[in-house]
């Protein structure tokens, strides 16, 4: 498992714990595995210079949810308050890393939608499709089985781990914008808002495998399963 992190306003007890756990701790020279920062607000510039790597946003410790949900809807993988249990976030770490490792060329295919686990590249037609970390993950969710209509509540404990789910236009907002560039690539929609129950594709599965260096081993594509259906915005 990768395991180069970067951290922001670590004390000298985290640091050790997590050196004694195999973690190799990284600072501007290189680009991390994965980050913990101390603040939801540090997640843009970090993304600027780091590009997708995962983030787990450790939060002060007067964090309640709506300070949870604005962090997790600016693209942070994870929201941990202070003070917090060592185990819990070594935990932690080790699920968002499980989540974001893949191993070398597994590609998941639906359609024309095609994504690179290893590299977390997703395209369209070949066309490249730059997507934010949630939106790749939500994207991936629906991959899994593209005739299934996934519930919200679904989706936001799968993909977002809420724990409790209130009013939060968290996962609303981030299939809008995954419909949005899926559709900038190609005519879509591609992201059915299934009203009153949650989201599915509107694509069929053609594969789940790994993908070789050549054409022999790409899977042949199957027609469109695709059911009509009130697609939301």
């Amino acid at each position: 498992m990768s395991n180069a992190l970067h951290l922001t306003d670590a004390d000298a007890s985290l640091t050790r714990h997590l050196t004694s756990d195999g973690f190799r701790l990284v600072g501007d020279e290189a680009a991390p595995d994965l980050a913990l920062l101390g603040d939801a607000r540090e997640l843009d510039e970090f993304r600027s210079r780091y590009g997708d790597v995962p983030v787990i946003v450790l939060g002060p410790p007067e964090s309640d949810t709506v300070d949870r949900v604005r962090a997790l809807e600016r693209g942070c993988d994870d929201f941990l308050a202070r003070p917090f249990d060592y185990e819990e976030l070594l935990a932690r770490i080790r699920a968002v890393l499980r989540r974001t490792a893949a191993s070398e060329h597994e590609v998941v295919v639906a359609g024309p939608i095609r994504a690179d686990l290893a590299t977390r590249t997703v395209t369209v037609h070949g066309q490249f499709v730059q997507l934010a970390g949630k939106e790749y993950e939500l994207l991936l969710k629906l991959m899994t089985d593209p005739e299934r209509v996934f519930t919200k509540e679904q989706l936001l404990r799968e993909v977002w781990g809420f724990r409790s789910l209130g009013r939060t236009r968290t996962l609303d907002s981030h299939a809008s914008r995954l419909r949005r560039k899926l559709q900038e690539a190609d005519e879509g929609p591609f992201v059915l808002n299934v009203w009153g129950v949650g989201y599915r594709l509107l694509v069929a599965m053609r594969s789940l495998g790994t993908s070789a260096s050549t054409d022999r081993s790409r899977p042949r594509s199957r027609p469109s399963a695709a059911r009509s259906g009130r697609a939301g915005s």
